[in-house]
């Protein structure tokens, strides 16, 4: 009898058992993207907006709601504008059209030859990995390609399971909680930007600023006024094509392409007043041959210099 009775609980237990480890295993999330597109990119105010299809397959679950749930931490502004949902094969199916304006650090050092890495972050904020876990469907996620980004080439599209560790336990009155880690999907983008006639645009100011300024090189060494004259007008003229560069920039510290070829025009402008200034000392003790040889080695070197050195550094950039 006693066998029997045990014979019959064994099935029971081991359903209940199985039930509690279920309950127990965090949900899986499988998440993709679908990149409509990226615009509106600012770097004076370190954004962009980015315009995409997130879609979740899952188990059910009557407690995810992914529509007032979902986080993304680097975003400034989040606006969900359609949400579709739907079962099939027993799995539910839920989209998501978003539109977000994303910060972003961007690097500036090659401005404009510059290659940019951009991240979406997104979280579960109700949920951390002991019961909601995100993995990456890398199969059907991709950009755009008509209308994804204009002006840069994708270099690589990528989305990523990861976790976001947080050292704090968000006010859990727990002791044993020191902090928490949410399971999170990284949407990474690579991007590069067709910069050939962005260049041109922005520094054709500069180099006609140093041309004007090299044309004192062709008028006699004791003419004052064209000597100074057009070397200071390329000056102003110079330093005004920085300012309107550096007012689509963000404020950094480090460096860049635009303050060298600038900084490269103001010391080659400088380095054309003082030739001038010895050429014409020279002219006025009557050392007339002696101030043409300085002004037209002056201006070889110059030049080529200026030259030689914007090629250097454009190329490495």
């Amino acid at each position: 009898m006693k066998i029997r009775i045990i014979l019959f609980l064994l099935p029971a237990l081991f359903l209940f058992t199985t039930a509690i480890s279920a309950k127990d295993k965090p949900d899986t999330v499988k998440v993709g993207a679908y990149i409509i597109s990226i615009h509106d990119i600012n770097f004076h105010d370190k954004e962009y907006i980015a315009r995409f299809w997130l879609w979740f397959t899952y188990d059910y679950n009557k407690e995810l709601d992914f529509s007032k749930e979902l986080d993304i931490p680097n975003a400034k502004d989040i606006v969900i504008d359609q949400v579709l949902s739907d079962t099939i094969n027993g799995k539910i199916w839920v989209q998501l059209k978003m539109k977000c304006t994303m910060k972003e650090d961007w690097q500036v050092h090659d401005f404009p030859f510059d290659k940019q890495h951009m991240k979406i972050n997104i979280e579960d904020a109700s949920r951390d990995v002991t019961s909601l876990v995100f993995v990456a469907d890398n199969e059907d996620s991709r950009l755009n390609h008509n209308e994804g980004i204009s002006g840069w080439v994708m270099d690589s599209f990528k989305v990523i399971a990861s976790q976001s560790p947080y050292d704090t336990p968000f006010g859990d009155p727990r002791p044993e909680v020191k902090g928490q880690t949410y399971s999170s999907i990284i949407i990474s983008m690579d991007i590069e930007r067709e910069a050939g006639g962005l260049f041109l645009k922005l520094f054709i100011g500069m180099y006609f600023a140093f041309l004007i300024a090299a044309v004192s090189f062709m008028s006699e060494t004791n003419e004052v006024e064209s000597r100074f004259g057009l070397p200071v007008g390329g000056l102003f003229a110079a330093v005004g094509n920085k300012y309107i560069i550096d007012s689509v920039l963000p404020e950094s510290s480090q460096f860049s392409l635009v303050d060298i070829l600038h900084s490269l025009t103001f010391f080659s402008i400088f380095c054309i007043l003082m030739i001038s200034a010895v050429a014409l000392k020279l002219h006025n003790y009557d050392r007339i041959d002696q101030a043409h040889r300085i002004n037209k080695v002056g201006a070889i070197v110059v030049i080529v210099g200026y030259i030689i050195a914007n090629i250097y550094y454009i190329v490495s950039a």
